[in-house]
C-alpha cells in the first residue's frame, strides 16, 4: 500500500500506521497526499450547507448532530491525509466510529415518539464507541478499526432496508438509492485502490498531470462516501418527518439532494 516515489515535505516522515496509494508530497511540500486531502471537501461543504439549511426547517436536534459528526470526519480526514501523522490519523478514524454512532441513533429512532429519548440505545452506542476507541488505541490494528466501522455501516444499511420493506415507512426511493449507491461505489473503489495499488500507480504514470488524478481512487472514495453520507442524512430526515406527518419534499442543488420540511399535515 505504501508509495514508492515519496518526496520530502514539511510534516516530516509519516508516523501513521497507514500510507495510501497516492504518492507523498508530489504536488506540494505542504500536503502529504494532495488529492486525498482536497477530496475531503465532499465531507466538509455538504454538512455545513445542511446545518445552515436545516436551521430554517425546524427539524430535531439529532440532525444537526448528525451533520456535525459528518463534518468532524471530513475535517479529521483532511488533517490526516495532509500530514500522515499518527495523531491526525486518530483525528480521522475515531470520529468515523463516534460520528457513525450518531447516525445510527438518529436512524433507528426515525419512528419514535416526539421528544422521546432512547437511553438504552444511546448507552449501547456509547459503550461500543468507547470500547472500539480503547482497543484500537492499544492495538493500532487498522483492520480492527475497519471492521468496527463496517459493522456500524451495516446496521445503517440493514435499518434502511427494514424501514422500506418490512416497516413500510413513507420514504424517498431517490434518496435511498442515492445514498446506498454512491457509498457502495466509493467502497468498491477503496477496495480496488488497496488491492491494486501497483497497477494503478503504473497507469497513472502514463497519464499527464493533472488528468492522472482521475485514478486517485482513494480520493474518489472520499467524494462518493461524502455524497452518500449526505444522502443518508437527508434520507433519515425524510423518514423521520414523514413519520411526524410533516410536509416533506426532495429537491436538488446541483448534485446535492435536500429535504424540504414544512408544517404538520
Amino acid at each position: 500500500m505504501a508509495p514508492l516515489l515519496d518526496m520530502d515535505g514539511v510534516w516530516g516522515e509519516p508516523t501513521s500506521t497507514l500510507d495510501w496509494c497516492e504518492e507523498n508530497y508530489v504536488v506540494t511540500p505542504y500536503i502529504a497526499e494532495f488529492w486525498n486531502t482536497v477530496s475531503n471537501v465532499a465531507m466538509i461543504i455538504p454538512p455545513i450547507m445542511s446545518m445552515v439549511y436545516l436551521s430554517f426547517c425546524n427539524v430535531e436536534q439529532r440532525f444537526y448532530w448528525a451533520c456535525f459528526a459528518f463534518l468532524s470526519v471530513g475535517l479529521g480526514s483532511w488533517c490526516f491525509h495532509m500530514t500522515l501523522l499518527y495523531e491526525m490519523q486518530l483525528l480521522d478514524e475515531l470520529p468515523m466510529i463516534w460520528g457513525t454512532c450518531v447516525l445510527v441513533y438518529a436512524f433507528y429512532e426515525s419512528n419514535s415518539e416526539p421528544n422521546s429519548h432512547n437511553y438504552p440505545l444511546a448507552l449501547l452506542l456509547l459503550i461500543y464507541a468507547s470500547l472500539v476507541t480503547g482497543i484500537y488505541i492499544l492495538t493500532n490494528q487498522p483492520v480492527f478499526h475497519q471492521t468496527a466501522y463496517g459493522i456500524l455501516v451495516f446496521t445503517l444499511v440493514f435499518r434502511g432496508v427494514y424501514c422500506v420493506t418490512v416497516n413500510k415507512q413513507e420514504y424517498s426511493l431517490f434518496l435511498f438509492v442515492y445514498s446506498i449507491g454512491l457509498y457502495a461505489t466509493g467502497f468498491f473503489l477503496w477496495l480496488v485502490d488497496n488491492g491494486f495499488c501497483t497497477q494503478i500507480r503504473q497507469s497513472r504514470e502514463l497519464i499527464p498531470a493533472p488528468a492522472s488524478a482521475v485514478l486517485q481512487l482513494h480520493g474518489w472514495w472520499h467524494v462518493l462516501a461524502g455524497l452518500g453520507t449526505h444522502g443518508h442524512i437527508m434520507f433519515s430526515c425524510y423518514l423521520r418527518n414523514r413519520f411526524l406527518k410533516r410536509e416533506t419534499t426532495v429537491w436538488q442543488l446541483g448534485i446535492l439532494p435536500f429535504v424540504s420540511v414544512g408544517k404538520a399535515e
